[in-house]
């Protein structure tokens, strides 16, 4: 990956992204040996302009950030970085520096964490037990969900209607494990659709 920290002054700009839900979660400077640093450890490090030196992000409070994958713009000049934060990320103790978590983008989060109760057994959970009873009652449970919120579309209860939405999308998860598929899988067949 050739970046050009030419361009200013040695420094380019790290757009930190949650790798899971995409919200942006900092912007920091890096310099060669923070980049350099950043690749070889996996865990995100900056050039801090304040301290002049380098300075991993979480070296004092523990809350790291475990780079996912690093891009950069068309000009070689801005870092995208997606990362899984260790905890919140500002340091104000908001999730991101740019406000709270939001929903948008939580369906991944939630299909890592469904697809991890799966994978780690998770004897006490009721996704693992709903995936250990097999295709054909992960099926039902995506067919009841779906005929439940089909009901409560007809009334005037919008409460009602979220969480039976709610309840078949987080079964919808759980068949897609199932059928070894992701979201992503089912979002790129949308895009091919909407050309």
């Amino acid at each position: 990956m050739n970046i050009n920290f030419n361009k200013s002054r040695g420094l380019v700009p790290v757009i930190i992204q949650d790798n899971r839900t995409l919200q942006v979660l900092m912007l920091g400077y890096m310099n060669e040996e923070a980049f350099e640093k950043t690749k070889q450890e996996g865990i995100v490090t900056f050039f801090s302009r304040s301290k002049n030196r380098l300075w991993t992000k979480g070296e004092e409070s523990g809350n790291f950030l475990t780079v996912k994958s690093i891009d950069t713009d068309c000009d070689r000049d801005t870092v995208l970085i997606k990362a899984i934060p260790e905890n919140a990320v500002c340091h104000t103790g908001s999730f991101s520096c740019f406000g709270e978590k939001n929903a948008k983008g939580f369906l991944y989060e939630l299909e890592e964490k469904i697809n991890q109760r799966i994978d780690e057994k998770a004897e006490d959970s009721y996704t693992y037990s709903l995936f250990q009873r097999g295709i054909n009652k992960m099926a039902q449970k995506v067919g009841e969900e779906a005929v439940e919120l089909v009901i409560e579309a007809k009334d005037n209860n919008d409460d009602l209607f979220k969480n039976e939405a709610a309840d078949l999308l987080y079964h919808y998860l759980i068949l897609l494990k199932a059928k070894n598929l992701s979201l992503a899988d089912i979002e790129e067949v949308l895009m091919k659709r909407n050309k």
